[in-house]
């Protein structure tokens, strides 16, 4: 691997550019770590000594995330050991004449370019895998009050390791995304939604604490009593105001197993009036609800795991769905343990009582709380055995007024995606949130009533496909536009000024005075492309 060291701010440029230039004519193995030292000196070292990468094998890497779509190459590699590294690093790219552009990589679970810095540095926050007492996740259990314990968390740590780590003490975080590879920092700056939002929040609305290195450099501690304005600025904030070292995470204590249903559905209107009952009337805080609410379509030409079904009910669910193009399946979960075991099946049967599922069509497992959380592997396997593990993705996520979703149902769902029938692997969620779990304070921007939906299309495809997949999710955009519908757009993709500008609405001036304050020189997260 090729490495360097700067030497001065003066020297900065150069190095980069001398070791992409010599990493050009060698292969990796004539490439040495005395290489770029005789290619420039100076006098004065820093701390980042042996810090960069520049190896063609690591630009790759690091030019691509998730999607498999964007490829923007950095000019290095950052490979911290510290957070003092990066502290160093913003603080020499802001004293450079023209900075240079810093995107913070944890999982390159984004798809579309969005933790990418062309002709920039890429930090690689996966190697800070140290972070406090020796431990990248550390919990504080309250034994008088579980319900007070939290975990510290490196920012770089995964959320599967965050729920490993709380449930060897009994613990667990209180909201996930139905993906746990990713990383804390990650879903951190962008909101973090998943089935159990309509109870607790989204993840930003369960942090405690942060710390923050700045777009100038500094390292800052802040919490919604500490430093506020870059603490709610930072949670959904897109990477524009700091990165994030360490978050202090909420906890409550761990279920034991969960009671897990879905029940199907024909008609959309029943589908969604049920979900909105749930989250509505049982959604509250407390045990008298169920403890997860999320829905999803099932498309007759995609293929699907139909392993949590019966198997002898297999045939007459495809029937269902081939006698009516779309179903709607609502995904339930009450978490119970051995105190309440007795009680479970007794208590869910009276909270579906007057649901308007298809009679017949409920089926429910009884299964461990870890292996609920990690439901949707299956997605993997079924690329894996497709040949479609690095596939393009073209993911589209939007917050859907709940006065609009029946125009989406019809407009979209029917008129759009089935009738272009791209046959893909995926899912497409849609289910409602309470506007009150959420913090106006944040900076992620969400619509403006009460009931809002997510609606994620989240389609695997093969390479001949993908743009077909991509017409189709500017159809589905296009049709929102010109319907008025005002979505808002969840992992928003690279907009105009005036697009960035609409989607934030009302934050927007206080969101730009946040960047102009905490990153005046636009270093950070330059692949969501919001100030740059």
């Amino acid at each position: 691997m090729a490495r360097f060291s700067i030497l001065d701010k003066n020297g900065f440029m150069l190095v980069l550019l001398l070791c992409l230039e010599t990493t050009s004519m060698l292969t990796n193995a004539e490439i040495s770590t005395d290489l770029c030292p005789i290619l420039f000196h100076a006098p004065t070292p820093i701390t980042l000594s042996n810090k960069f990468a520049c190896d063609n094998t690591t630009l790759t890497l690091a030019s691509t995330d998730y999607g498999f779509v964007i490829n923007e190459k950095p000019l290095a590699v950052l490979e911290p050991t510290s957070t003092h590294d990066i502290t160093e690093l913003i603080k020499l790219s802001n004293s450079l004449p023209t900075p240079i552009p810093i995107a913070a990589r944890g999982q390159a679970h984004s798809v579309y370019g969005q933790a990418m810095a062309r002709d920039g540095i890429v930090v690689n926050m996966t190697h800070l895998n140290r972070y406090r007492h020796g431990k990248g996740i550390v919990i504080f259990r309250d034994e008088k009050d579980p319900w007070n314990s939290y975990a510290d968390v490196g920012g770089e740590q995964v959320w599967n390791d965050v729920l490993h780590a709380a449930l060897e003490y009994g613990l667990t975080p209180l909201s996930f995304t139905d993906s746990l590879g990713t990383s804390v920092a990650g879903t951190l700056v962008n909101a973090g939604v998943g089935g159990q939002v309509f109870k607790y929040g989204p993840q930003i609305s369960n942090v405690y604490e942060l710390d923050v290195i700045t777009g100038k450099g500094d390292h800052v501690t802040c919490s919604a009593k500490k430093n506020s304005k870059l603490f709610y600025g930072v949670l959904g904030g897109l990477g524009q105001y700091g990165i994030i070292t360490r978050a202090r995470i909420a906890l409550g204590p761990a279920p034991a197993k969960v009671k897990w249903l879905r029940l199907l559905y024909t008609d959309f209107s029943e589908f969604t009036k049920d979900e909105e009952h749930l989250i509505s009337v049982h959604g509250r805080s407390g045990s008298n609800g169920f403890d997860f609410v999320q829905g999803f379509l099932k498309i007759e030409y995609w293929p699907d795991d139909l392993s949590f079904y019966p198997m002898e009910d297999v045939p007459r669910i495809h029937s269902l769905v081939s006698q009516h193009n779309i179903i709607y399946i609502l995904e339930l979960a009450k978490y119970y343990d051995d105190s309440n075991q007795a009680d479970i099946d007794e208590d869910v049967e009276n909270l579906i009582k007057g649901l308007k599922y298809v009679p017949t069509f409920k089926f429910e497992r009884d299964v461990l709380y870890e292996g609920f959380l990690n439901r949707y592997n299956f997605v993997d396997h079924l690329l894996a055995a497709q040949g479609l593990a690095e596939a393009p993705k073209s993911w589209l996520d939007l917050f859907v007024p709940g006065s609009r979703i029946s125009d989406i149902n019809e407009g979209v769902f029917k008129e759009i995606v089935y009738k272009q029938n791209i046959t893909a692997i995926g899912i497409m969620l849609v289910f409602p949130m309470n506007k009150a779990k959420w913090n106006d304070k944040m900076a992620v921007a969400i619509p403006d009533e009460e009931i809002f939906y997510l609606v994620s299309l989240l389609h695997y495809v093969s390479p001949d496909k993908y743009e077909a997949s991509s017409t189709l999710k500017y159809q589905v955009l296009d049709f929102c536009k010109n319907s008025g519908i005002g979505i808002k757009a969840y992992l928003p993709k690279n907009k105009t000024h005036e697009e960035w500008k609409e989607h934030f609405g009302h934050k927007w001036e206080s969101f730009k005075d946040g960047k102009d304050e905490f990153d005046p020189k636009r270093i950070l997260a330059p692949g969501q492309r919001v100030f740059n």
